[in-house]
């Protein structure tokens, strides 16, 4: 067994049965909705399918990142119990937190000199930052000591693709992140834009593809570019959605036909609240391992 911990935040959005059976502690992010503070808990607070029924009706929640008290408060158990601290973020190109948990080492750094703590940026998001979390736990379950997982983590962050896409742009118009007029032109021509996550850690808008059926099919074909091994890959493949199953489904169907190799099924999690908060409903997002990431 480690002799450190491996920990992490909600918005890696996997299943709670995952981070128990993987034995990941997690912290909750934050928003708020019509006036009322949630926990990012992954469905417990609010379940998933109401958030995004809420956020289509027109509700616009406003996301928190986890502060440095409540980042020391969590880590110091496993401390005062004798453990390491290796601790993956979301990533810096989307949020600030790594800082508050820079901070929070620092001080329980000092408390406890003999502890070590590392916090380190996944400069992924979502089941993407699930994905790499996943990787570092399997490495962890192999045997590797904490500066081997360090290693590991740093040479693998800049291979999990993220490639996503959305069918519904209201929630990007109303989060200021396209005008108002692209966005209702966009939805009335059923423009659906395509994005990925980039080597600094950013969602980057790549092109805008018209029709869902056609935007999945491109999706699929960048996987299919940028796959380890291309058409013989056979890693892990993981799904996120936000109130769209059954879209998130006809991309899974498509990636298994395409890709017989890959570790077992290309599995479908939901896009958590606060990720959902700035995607809204409507967004998929196909996750796995290849070349590496560009600018």
């Amino acid at each position: 067994m480690a002799d450190y911990v491996l920990t992490t935040c909600s918005t890696a959005d996997r299943p709670r049965a995952f981070f128990e059976k993987r034995k990941i502690p997690f912290l909750c992010f934050h928003f708020e909705m019509d006036g009322v503070t949630y926990a990012d808990d992954l469905g417990l607070s609010i379940p998933i399918d109401e958030f995004y029924r809420r956020v289509a009706a027109g509700a616009m929640p406003v996301t928190s990142q986890i502060n440095a008290t409540e980042y020391a408060t969590f880590w110091e158990p496993f401390l005062q119990d004798g453990k390491d601290i290796f601790h993956t973020t979301l990533s810096s190109g989307i949020t600030g937190t790594i800082n508050s948990a820079n901070a929070a080492a620092a001080i329980l750094r000092e408390k406890y000199p003999e502890r070590r703590i590392e916090v380190f940026d996944s400069l992924a998001a979502s089941a993407g930052f699930g994905l790499f979390v996943e990787l570092l736990a399997d490495k962890r379950d192999e045997g590797a000591s904490m500066d081997e997982l360090l290693a590991y983590a740093d040479r693998i962050r800049l291979h999990v693709h993220h490639w996503f896409f959305s069918t519904d742009l209201t929630s990007y118009w109303r989060g200021g992140r396209i005008s108002k007029a692209k966005g209702i032109i966009g939805n009335a021509l059923n423009i659906c834009p395509l994005m990925n996550v980039n080597n600094e850690g950013k969602l980057i808008p790549r092109r805008n593809v018209r029709t869902k059926r056609k935007v999945i099919e491109e999706q699929v074909k960048e996987m299919e570019q940028h796959a380890e091994n291309g058409l013989k890959y056979s890693g892990k493949v993981r799904i996120s959605n936000s109130g769209c199953l059954e879209d998130a489904k006809k991309v899974k169907a498509l990636v298994e036909s395409k890709f017989p190799n890959i570790d077992g099924e290309a599995e479908i999690s939901d896009i958590g609240t606060v990720i959902g908060a700035h995607t809204g409903p409507g967004t998929v997002a196909l996750f796995f391992v290849g070349d590496l990431r560009t600018p």
